[in-house]
């Protein structure tokens, strides 16, 4: 299934058990809200599907794996509903990974910023080129990553989730992003990162499906006040993301 629009494409595949959601974005596969719901919609939709055992998200190209939320969409919002219903794209998106019945395997061929960061955190396991480097710059343009923290905080703990955020100008490396946790490992080239994607991903979709559908419940224990914490969070942001400080930080980011 392929779907192309202006706000961004997502391609799903499936085969030998194991669904590859692609997303991508001209903005250096960057979420308008729109994206965000699609890939949301699919978690979903292949969480109930007894075709798939593991699923695969990457994006598109060789350059950034993905920018975060799109600077267009937040310079256009007016109000504090339009904002927080921006960011609550991202929270869904997030909770959709944390309930899906599926593991899923992260493949982070570039830099993540922000949001990028969060999805990256939302995996199951994740898999990464060394010039995977990361990035949470929300706080340089007056927000910052409330509604990815849980996800962040809970791979790479919340001493490093505030190393990251207060030094928000700062990039970390991807060998830095695996000594953390965030990364499972990392690898010279995208090359040999598909390579490792494609062994571990087909035994990992070789064992019980039951099996790996409870040790998912496992994983996640503890984080069911999610459902409501994320969107809470996303009130935050959508409140900030209107203050001048932001706006005029946006403009100058998009120059």
């Amino acid at each position: 299934m392929v779907t192309e629009i202006p706000t961004g494409s997502l391609i799903t595949t499936i085969e030998n058990k194991i669904a590859t959601l692609e997303f991508g974005h001209p903005a250096s596969n960057s979420f308008p809200r729109e994206l965000l719901d699609r890939l949301t919609n699919e978690f979903n939709s292949l969480s109930t599907n007894p075709a798939v055992s593991v699923i695969v998200v990457k994006s598109e190209g060789m350059g950034a794996f993905c920018a975060g939320a799109s600077f267009d969409e937040l310079l256009a919002v007016s109000n504090q509903e339009e904002g927080t219903r921006f960011f609550s794209g991202f929270a869904h998106l997030i909770n959709a990974m944390r309930n899906c019945s599926k593991l899923i395997v992260g493949r982070i061929h570039g830099k993540a910023v922000g949001g990028g960061v969060g999805i990256a955190s939302a995996c199951d396991y994740t898999l990464a080129t060394k010039n995977a480097s990361i990035k949470l710059s929300e706080l340089a343009i007056g927000i910052g990553p409330f509604v990815i923290e849980p996800a962040v905080s809970r791979k790479i703990g919340k001493m490093a989730m505030a190393e990251m955020t207060l030094a928000a100008h700062e990039w970390k490396t991807g060998d830095w992003a695996k000594e953390k946790g965030l990364y499972a490992n990392t690898f010279e080239t995208i090359e040999v990162l598909d390579a490792a994607l494609a062994e571990f991903s087909t035994k990992l979709a070789s064992y019980n499906p039951e099996a790996l559908s409870e040790m998912k419940k496992v994983l996640w224990e503890g984080t069911q006040d999610w459902e409501t914490l994320l969107l809470e969070r996303a009130t935050i942001s959508g409140r900030l993301v209107l203050s001048d400080f932001t706006k005029k930080a946006l403009s100058q980011f998009k120059k």
